[in-house]
Parts: structure tokens; sequence; C-alpha cells
């Protein structure tokens, strides 16, 4: 009788402990998802990262965390590590098309930075970077004009400008990054955002809420 109760008795136990980290691991999730749309997000990736050690196979935290490091932080080294985390985890998951798209970019945009260290070869730098050029092209073409916020016809009297400039209004949170991302599908284009308004930004590192962006419909050729 007596070996019949302990195997019950571990077995309870073990069911207990599952229960117990269940809300502890949403309660970490809630506080990070709200950190997040507060601006913290420093505070919300270690709540994110503190969510993993209980549960370090969830696909869904690796992927907020990705974003988090791509378009907040300007971190693609730590955004490539979680982005092939969800690969890892769920291979076919909802996101796995667009978690390849941004690991291709997150890797070009880190090599090619790298390319004058000997860590990679000129060559593959200048593939690699050729590569996700074509690829954001082909992109660029389905995108469409979804999220734009007001389109504004110009005349163009030269042909060495765009036929039309987008603009955007600032939401609470956002940094030249995510809005690059927004409508490029990639964080690496911020910059361009930034050039075509330093007449209005004053601080690309803290975007004021309700400010209208212009952005360009596309990449200079120059």
């Amino acid at each position: 009788m007596r070996f019949l109760v302990l195997p019950l008795i571990t077995a309870l136990l073990s069911a207990g402990c599952d229960r117990m980290i269940t809300p502890r691991h949403a309660q970490q999730l809630k506080d990070a998802e709200s950190k997040a749309a507060a601006g913290d997000f420093a505070r919300a990736i270690s709540l994110y990262e503190s969510a993993l050690e209980d549960r370090p196979g969830d696909a869904e935290v690796h992927y907020k965390l990705a974003l988090l490091y791509d378009d907040k932080m300007n971190d693609p080294l730590n955004a490539l590590h979680h982005f092939k985390r969800y690969l890892i985890i769920a291979p076919n998951g909802a996101r796995a098309n667009d978690v390849k798209s941004f690991v291709k970019r997150d890797e070009v945009a880190l090599l090619t930075s790298l390319s004058g260290d000997a860590l990679i070869s000129r060559a593959e730098a200048t593939r690699l970077r050729n590569e996700n050029l074509s690829l954001r092209k082909d992109l660029d073409e389905a995108r469409g004009r979804a999220h734009v916020a007001t389109m504004e016809q110009s005349p163009a009297p030269g042909k060495t400008k765009e036929a039309a400039k987008q603009t955007y209004v600032v939401q609470r949170g956002d940094t030249l990054a995510s809005i690059s991302r927004k409508f490029y599908k990639t964080s690496t284009r911020w910059k361009q955002i930034l050039d075509a308004n330093r007449n209005v930004i004053d601080n690309p590192k803290k975007l004021a809420a309700g400010q209208r962006l212009v952005i360009p419909a596309r990449m200079s050729s120059r």
C-alpha cells in the first residue's frame, strides 16, 4: 500500500506545480505587454525573458522578444537569436514565413555592418546584400499601400522625385525602426525616414506622438 501512495503523492505534487507556474507565466506576459505599450522596452524584455525561464518552448514569447530587440532596441544580434529560436520551436508556425524574411534581413544588416572585419569575406557580404535587395524589392511591390495614413499627390516637376509622398502620424511607442518595418517590412530603412524628416525630428530616439512624418515611397537611387 505504501508503494502505491508514494507515486500518487509525487504525481499530485507535479500537477500542483504546473498549476502554480501557469498563472505566474501568464502574469509575466501581461506585465511585459503593459510595459511594452508604455514604452518601457527594457523592462518588457526583462519580463519576457523571465517568462521564458518557466516556458523556454514558448515560440510566441521568442517572437515578441525578437521584435522588441529589432524594432525598439536596434539590436539585430539578439533579435536573430529569438527569431531562430522561434523557427526551431515552430518551424511551421503561423509566423514562420515572416520570421524567415526577418532573419535574412537582420543577417544582412549585421553581417554588412561587420564586413570590414575578418568575420566574413567581402564577397559573402556582397552576395547577402544583393540577395536582400532583391527580396526587399519583391516585398515592397507586394505590400500595397497598407498602413498609409495619408497620400499627398505632388506635381513632381523633375523625374528625380517620387510621384507621390506618403505621410504617417506617429503613435505612442513608435520608433523610426518600427515605422520602417510598418512600411517596408524591415527595420533597416529607418535612416531614410530620418533623412526625409530632419526638419521636424529633433531627437531620432524619441518621437513625439501626433507628429506627422513624410514616408519616402521608395529608396533613393543614389
